[in-house]
Protein backbone atom coordinates (compact mmCIF):
# COMPACT_ATOMS: atom_id res chain seq x y z
CA UNK A 1 0.00 0.00 0.00
CA UNK A 2 1.13 3.08 -0.89
CA UNK A 3 2.01 6.17 1.75
CA UNK A 4 -0.30 8.32 1.87
CA UNK A 5 1.87 10.78 3.15
CA UNK A 6 4.30 10.93 0.45
CA UNK A 7 4.85 13.57 -1.86
CA UNK A 8 4.17 12.30 -5.63
CA UNK A 9 6.87 13.79 -8.05
CA UNK A 10 5.51 15.70 -11.12
CA UNK A 11 5.95 14.72 -14.37
CA UNK A 12 8.96 17.30 -15.02
CA UNK A 13 10.56 15.90 -12.16
CA UNK A 14 10.15 12.39 -13.05
CA UNK A 15 11.51 13.56 -16.75
CA UNK A 16 14.51 15.26 -15.43
CA UNK A 17 15.57 12.38 -12.85
CA UNK A 18 15.01 9.83 -15.92
CA UNK A 19 17.31 12.06 -18.40
CA UNK A 20 19.66 12.36 -15.29
CA UNK A 21 19.83 8.23 -15.00
CA UNK A 22 20.05 7.96 -18.65
CA UNK A 23 22.95 10.78 -19.08
CA UNK A 24 24.57 8.74 -16.17
CA UNK A 25 24.39 5.52 -17.92
CA UNK A 26 26.10 6.77 -21.04
CA UNK A 27 29.18 7.77 -19.49
CA UNK A 28 28.71 4.82 -17.30
CA UNK A 29 29.12 2.73 -20.50
CA UNK A 30 31.67 4.89 -22.06
CA UNK A 31 34.42 4.34 -18.92
CA UNK A 32 33.02 0.68 -18.65
CA UNK A 33 34.14 -0.27 -22.47
CA UNK A 34 37.53 0.48 -22.65
CA UNK A 35 38.09 -1.65 -19.33
CA UNK A 36 35.89 -4.50 -20.98
CA UNK A 37 37.81 -4.38 -24.25
CA UNK A 38 41.13 -4.58 -22.32
CA UNK A 39 40.60 -7.74 -20.42
CA UNK A 40 38.43 -9.34 -23.21
CA UNK A 41 41.68 -8.73 -25.91
CA UNK A 42 44.18 -9.75 -23.03
CA UNK A 43 42.31 -13.39 -23.11
CA UNK A 44 41.73 -13.32 -26.75
CA UNK A 45 44.57 -14.99 -29.14
CA UNK A 46 47.13 -12.94 -30.98
CA UNK A 47 45.83 -13.12 -34.57
CA UNK A 48 42.34 -12.13 -33.22
CA UNK A 49 43.14 -9.02 -31.45
CA UNK A 50 45.46 -8.00 -34.42
CA UNK A 51 42.23 -8.52 -37.08
CA UNK A 52 40.47 -6.30 -34.40
CA UNK A 53 37.25 -9.10 -33.71
CA UNK A 54 37.71 -8.73 -30.21
CA UNK A 55 34.70 -6.63 -29.64
CA UNK A 56 33.58 -7.12 -26.26
CA UNK A 57 33.82 -11.34 -25.32
CA UNK A 58 37.52 -12.86 -25.96
CA UNK A 59 37.62 -14.35 -29.44
CA UNK A 60 39.56 -17.27 -29.07
CA UNK A 61 40.30 -17.29 -25.28
CA UNK A 62 43.76 -18.25 -24.24
CA UNK A 63 46.15 -17.29 -21.65
CA UNK A 64 49.16 -16.87 -23.74
CA UNK A 65 49.38 -13.16 -23.26
CA UNK A 66 49.81 -14.08 -19.30
CA UNK A 67 52.19 -16.81 -19.95
CA UNK A 68 54.89 -14.95 -21.68
CA UNK A 69 53.98 -11.72 -19.18
CA UNK A 70 54.90 -13.94 -15.88
CA UNK A 71 57.89 -15.72 -17.78
CA UNK A 72 59.56 -12.76 -18.20
CA UNK A 73 62.11 -12.05 -15.25
CA UNK A 74 61.49 -8.40 -16.03
CA UNK A 75 57.96 -8.22 -15.68
CA UNK A 76 58.52 -10.06 -12.15
CA UNK A 77 60.93 -7.67 -10.81
CA UNK A 78 59.15 -4.29 -12.30
CA UNK A 79 56.42 -5.80 -10.46
CA UNK A 80 58.19 -6.44 -7.02
CA UNK A 81 59.84 -3.21 -7.13
CA UNK A 82 56.12 -1.60 -7.66
CA UNK A 83 54.70 -3.06 -4.53
CA UNK A 84 57.64 -2.31 -2.71
CA UNK A 85 57.47 1.31 -3.72
CA UNK A 86 53.71 1.33 -2.96
CA UNK A 87 53.47 0.22 0.19
CA UNK A 88 56.99 1.89 1.81
CA UNK A 89 55.85 5.30 -0.19
CA UNK A 90 52.59 5.04 1.00
CA UNK A 91 53.61 4.45 4.58
CA UNK A 92 55.42 7.19 4.82
CA UNK A 93 53.30 9.93 2.94
CA UNK A 94 50.53 9.02 5.04
CA UNK A 95 52.37 9.12 8.42
CA UNK A 96 53.67 12.74 7.26
CA UNK A 97 50.41 13.81 6.06
CA UNK A 98 48.60 13.03 9.31
CA UNK A 99 51.02 14.26 11.48
CA UNK A 100 51.20 17.25 9.72
CA UNK A 101 47.39 18.34 8.99
CA UNK A 102 46.77 17.59 13.10
CA UNK A 103 49.37 19.96 14.37
CA UNK A 104 48.36 22.33 11.67
CA UNK A 105 44.49 21.75 12.94
CA UNK A 106 45.27 22.90 16.24
CA UNK A 107 44.68 26.56 17.13
CA UNK A 108 47.32 26.73 19.91
CA UNK A 109 50.46 25.82 17.72
CA UNK A 110 52.62 28.37 17.16
CA UNK A 111 53.39 29.41 13.27
CA UNK A 112 50.86 27.48 12.39
CA UNK A 113 49.53 30.31 9.39
CA UNK A 114 52.89 30.89 8.14
CA UNK A 115 53.56 27.21 7.30
CA UNK A 116 50.54 26.80 5.85
CA UNK A 117 51.32 29.56 4.02
CA UNK A 118 54.85 28.13 2.65
CA UNK A 119 52.67 24.92 2.05
CA UNK A 120 50.33 26.94 -0.34
CA UNK A 121 53.09 28.90 -2.15
CA UNK A 122 54.66 25.97 -3.37
CA UNK A 123 51.52 24.62 -5.14
CA UNK A 124 52.04 28.12 -6.69
CA UNK A 125 55.33 27.91 -7.64
CA UNK A 126 58.03 25.22 -7.72
CA UNK A 127 61.61 24.40 -7.83
CA UNK A 128 61.09 23.08 -11.73
CA UNK A 129 62.80 19.30 -12.96
CA UNK A 130 66.35 20.50 -12.69
CA UNK A 131 67.12 21.78 -9.61
CA UNK A 132 64.82 19.16 -8.25
CA UNK A 133 67.30 16.73 -10.36
CA UNK A 134 70.16 18.66 -8.11
CA UNK A 135 68.43 18.25 -5.06
CA UNK A 136 68.68 14.50 -5.89
CA UNK A 137 72.05 13.91 -6.81
CA UNK A 138 73.37 16.29 -4.01
CA UNK A 139 71.05 13.55 -1.38
CA UNK A 140 73.11 10.90 -2.90
CA UNK A 141 70.14 9.11 -3.56
CA UNK A 142 70.06 9.12 -7.09
CA UNK A 143 69.62 5.93 -8.73
CA UNK A 144 68.33 4.17 -4.99
CA UNK A 145 64.98 3.42 -3.98
CA UNK A 146 65.41 6.32 -2.09
CA UNK A 147 64.74 8.22 -4.80
CA UNK A 148 61.45 7.02 -5.54
CA UNK A 149 60.25 7.73 -1.70
CA UNK A 150 61.49 11.10 -0.85
CA UNK A 151 61.02 13.26 -3.22
CA UNK A 152 57.17 12.93 -3.23
CA UNK A 153 56.82 11.88 0.37
CA UNK A 154 54.52 14.94 1.16
CA UNK A 155 51.51 16.47 -1.01
CA UNK A 156 50.22 19.25 0.01
CA UNK A 157 46.61 19.36 -1.53
CA UNK A 158 46.64 16.05 0.91
CA UNK A 159 47.60 18.07 3.89
CA UNK A 160 44.80 20.95 3.49
CA UNK A 161 42.36 18.16 2.94
CA UNK A 162 43.75 16.14 6.60
CA UNK A 163 43.87 19.48 8.20
CA UNK A 164 39.98 20.34 7.03
CA UNK A 165 39.35 16.69 8.35
CA UNK A 166 40.56 17.24 11.60
CA UNK A 167 39.01 20.94 11.79
CA UNK A 168 35.69 19.38 11.48
CA UNK A 169 35.99 16.18 13.27
CA UNK A 170 37.92 17.29 16.14
CA UNK A 171 36.07 20.18 18.03
CA UNK A 172 38.38 22.34 20.44
CA UNK A 173 36.23 21.66 23.22
CA UNK A 174 37.22 17.87 23.05
CA UNK A 175 40.86 18.93 22.88
CA UNK A 176 40.63 21.44 25.63
CA UNK A 177 38.14 18.54 28.10
CA UNK A 178 41.37 16.35 27.33
CA UNK A 179 43.96 18.81 28.50
CA UNK A 180 42.01 19.01 31.66
CA UNK A 181 41.86 15.36 32.56
CA UNK A 182 46.05 15.61 31.89
CA UNK A 183 46.08 14.05 28.27
CA UNK A 184 49.01 15.61 26.68
CA UNK A 185 49.22 16.37 22.76
CA UNK A 186 50.88 12.80 21.99
CA UNK A 187 48.01 11.40 24.04
CA UNK A 188 45.29 13.15 22.77
CA UNK A 189 46.32 12.63 19.09
CA UNK A 190 46.77 8.63 19.53
CA UNK A 191 43.97 7.83 21.54
CA UNK A 192 41.54 10.01 19.99
CA UNK A 193 42.74 12.12 17.10
CA UNK A 194 44.31 8.88 15.07
CA UNK A 195 41.04 6.43 15.83
CA UNK A 196 38.97 8.83 14.67
CA UNK A 197 40.87 10.08 11.62
CA UNK A 198 39.90 6.75 9.86
CA UNK A 199 37.98 7.63 7.15
CA UNK A 200 40.63 10.58 6.00
CA UNK A 201 43.23 8.08 6.26
CA UNK A 202 41.60 5.72 4.10
CA UNK A 203 41.79 8.11 1.58
CA UNK A 204 45.12 9.05 1.49
CA UNK A 205 46.24 5.76 1.54
CA UNK A 206 44.05 5.05 -1.67
CA UNK A 207 45.19 8.56 -2.93
CA UNK A 208 49.17 7.82 -2.24
CA UNK A 209 48.99 4.14 -2.84
CA UNK A 210 47.38 4.83 -6.69
CA UNK A 211 49.80 7.64 -7.42
CA UNK A 212 52.69 5.73 -5.94
CA UNK A 213 51.76 2.91 -8.20
CA UNK A 214 51.38 4.62 -11.50
CA UNK A 215 54.67 6.91 -10.77
CA UNK A 216 56.78 6.19 -13.39
CA UNK A 217 57.99 10.27 -14.03
CA UNK A 218 60.52 9.79 -10.99
CA UNK A 219 61.65 6.77 -12.02
CA UNK A 220 62.28 7.58 -15.46
CA UNK A 221 64.16 10.50 -14.03
CA UNK A 222 66.21 9.35 -10.95
CA UNK A 223 66.54 5.22 -12.28
CA UNK A 224 69.06 3.70 -14.32
CA UNK A 225 69.51 0.48 -13.03
CA UNK A 226 66.75 -2.26 -14.77
CA UNK A 227 66.55 -3.64 -11.41
CA UNK A 228 65.66 -0.71 -9.73
CA UNK A 229 62.53 0.02 -12.18
CA UNK A 230 58.66 -0.06 -11.74
CA UNK A 231 56.26 -2.24 -13.55
CA UNK A 232 55.12 1.39 -15.06
CA UNK A 233 58.37 1.54 -16.99
CA UNK A 234 57.75 -2.00 -18.05
CA UNK A 235 54.82 -0.51 -19.00
CA UNK A 236 55.89 1.93 -20.62
CA UNK A 237 58.30 0.81 -22.73
CA UNK A 238 56.10 -1.59 -24.08
CA UNK A 239 53.06 1.11 -25.08
CA UNK A 240 55.03 3.46 -26.27
CA UNK A 241 58.85 2.17 -27.08
CA UNK A 242 56.78 -0.86 -28.26
CA UNK A 243 60.02 -2.68 -27.42
CA UNK A 244 59.50 -6.48 -26.13
CA UNK A 245 62.13 -8.49 -24.82
CA UNK A 246 62.93 -11.64 -26.76
CA UNK A 247 62.29 -13.71 -24.11
CA UNK A 248 58.64 -13.53 -24.12
CA UNK A 249 58.68 -15.34 -27.48
CA UNK A 250 60.29 -18.96 -26.56
CA UNK A 251 57.18 -20.39 -26.25
CA UNK A 252 54.84 -18.60 -28.65
CA UNK A 253 56.90 -17.97 -31.26
CA UNK A 254 55.54 -20.56 -33.37
CA UNK A 255 51.82 -19.70 -32.66
CA UNK A 256 51.77 -15.87 -33.68
CA UNK A 257 53.44 -13.26 -35.11
CA UNK A 258 55.63 -10.74 -33.31
CA UNK A 259 53.20 -7.79 -33.93
CA UNK A 260 50.18 -10.01 -32.68
CA UNK A 261 51.81 -10.78 -29.49
CA UNK A 262 53.05 -7.41 -29.01
CA UNK A 263 49.33 -6.15 -29.23
CA UNK A 264 48.75 -9.35 -26.71
CA UNK A 265 51.39 -8.33 -24.29
CA UNK A 266 50.05 -4.81 -24.10
CA UNK A 267 46.46 -5.89 -22.63
CA UNK A 268 47.44 -8.59 -20.43
CA UNK A 269 50.19 -6.53 -19.48
CA UNK A 270 48.24 -3.58 -18.97
CA UNK A 271 45.13 -5.99 -17.01
CA UNK A 272 48.55 -6.95 -14.77
CA UNK A 273 49.24 -3.76 -13.74
CA UNK A 274 45.78 -2.23 -12.73
CA UNK A 275 44.74 -5.59 -10.74
CA UNK A 276 45.68 -4.27 -7.48
CA UNK A 277 44.53 -1.06 -7.47
CA UNK A 278 40.78 -2.04 -8.83
CA UNK A 279 41.14 -5.42 -5.79
CA UNK A 280 41.90 -2.64 -3.56
CA UNK A 281 39.24 0.31 -4.10
CA UNK A 282 36.06 -1.88 -3.34
CA UNK A 283 37.10 -2.24 0.34
CA UNK A 284 37.79 1.41 1.41
CA UNK A 285 35.63 2.83 -1.22
CA UNK A 286 33.05 4.00 1.89
CA UNK A 287 35.76 5.38 4.20
CA UNK A 288 37.08 6.98 0.68
CA UNK A 289 33.56 8.81 0.17
CA UNK A 290 33.00 9.82 4.26
CA UNK A 291 36.66 11.13 4.49
CA UNK A 292 36.17 13.26 1.14
CA UNK A 293 33.00 14.73 1.71
CA UNK A 294 33.98 15.17 5.72
CA UNK A 295 37.19 16.79 4.84
CA UNK A 296 35.27 19.40 1.70
CA UNK A 297 32.75 20.79 4.33
CA UNK A 298 35.35 23.25 6.19
CA UNK A 299 38.39 25.30 5.25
Amino acid sequence: MANKGAIRESLNDRVFMFLIYALLTVFFLVVLYPLVYIFSSSFSSPQAVLSGRVWLWPVEPTLMGYQAVFKNPQIGIGFANSVFYAFFGTFINVTLTVMLGYALSVKGFYGRQAIMGMLVFTLLFSGGLIPTYLVVKGLGILNTRWAMLLPGALAVWQVIITRTFFQATIPNELREAAEIDGCRDVGFMARVAFPLAKPIIAVLFLMYAVGNWNAYFDALIYLKSPNLFPLQIILRNILVINSVDPTMMINVNEMAAREGLKNLLKYSLIVVSSGPVLILYPFIQKYFVKGMMIGSLKG
